[in-house]
């Protein structure tokens, strides 16, 4: 029985169109022009007598027969992927990420060396962001964010809940720190807007609440961590961000006393694990950071 099947291109065009909900993302995603995603959809509707997206003011919106048409077209794809990626044993292709910025710079970044040399025909696109990429329209194929306890992502799977300790500069201190008071001489850095030091010195219970020094003003966490290695302030941060300047010696920890307050989590689009190169990626991350779940406060 002979098919009627639209060209390829057409439907990838239009699939990657589809999912971005923009012609740019999805040129950049099969590496052509703007120009020939919109050639190829215009032609795919003429084919099909039906009009697959709308035009609005500030893009592009799927019309009720393109949104039915993606919802069996990207599956039919996606299986055609996967049983295109079981031919060869050796896994390659891109992998998008976004991340917030300072698990990228400080976690991230200096492991994907070690990810290059094992996977070299894996290209992995970091993003490092404050903006959440939609997983869910394909903005990216994972996410990793910060979660705090009253947030939660659908199917999203820990990566760390390393605690949080104090942390500074070894040149920054004047002399060893008898006790908790003591850090009260000091400048007392903050990256987040909830009271991480307010909970900290309840938990040593030798500091009462209103000798807490109070700040409305915050860092980016990239900076706050680089002002404490300047030796500017002592840092409340989780251990895992820090462990490359602790192995380094720019940092030393402070006290034993620590908390959690969330934890970093990976984010994914449905159906994005069924290619090989994104399989990969995520399991690499979840062994590179196997040590920094479930770790003792």
């Amino acid at each position: 029985m002979s098919r009627q099947l639209p060209p390829l291109n057409a439907l990838r065009a239009f699939e990657a169109a589809g999912r971005h909900q923009s012609f740019s993302r999805a040129a950049d995603e099969l590496g052509v022009s703007h120009s020939s995603i919109s050639r190829h959809v215009r032609g795919l509707e003429d084919r099909l007598g039906v009009q697959l997206f709308r035009d609005l003011p500030r893009g592009l919106e799927l019309s009720e027969y393109g949104a039915s048409y993606l919802a069996q077209i990207t599956p039919a794809l996606d299986a055609i992927a996967s049983a295109t990626e079981t031919l060869t044993e050796v896994p390659r292709g891109t992998v998008w990420v976004n991340s917030e910025t300072l698990f990228a710079t400080k976690l991230l970044v200096p492991k994907l060396g070690h990810f290059a040399a094992l996977h070299p025909d894996i290209e992995v696109r970091l993003e490092a962001s404050r903006h959440l990429a939609d997983v869910a329209r394909y903005e990216a194929d994972l996410a990793i964010r910060f979660v705090r306890p009253d947030n939660s992502y659908a199917g999203a799977e820990l990566i760390s809940d390393a605690p949080m300790h104090p942390y500074a500069a070894p040149a920054l201190l004047q002399g060893p720190l008898a006790s908790t008071r003591d850090f009260l001489s000091y400048p007392l850095l903050k990256d987040r807007t909830s009271g991480t030091w307010d909970m900290w010195f309840a938990l040593t219970g030798e500091v009462a609440p209103q000798e807490v020094p109070q700040s409305t003003w915050r860092m980016s966490s990239v900076l706050a961590v680089e002002a404490a290695v300047a030796g500017q302030g002592i840092l409340l941060v989780s251990d895992e961000v820090v462990a490359g300047e602790v192995a380094a010696g720019r940092l030393i920890r402070l006290s034993e006393v620590g908390f959690r307050e969330g934890g970093y989590y990976l984010l994914q689009g449905e159906g994005v694990l069924r290619r090989k190169a994104v399989r990969v990626f995520r399991d690499w991350l979840m062994a590179e950071t196997a040590g920094w779940r479930g770790v003792d406060c």
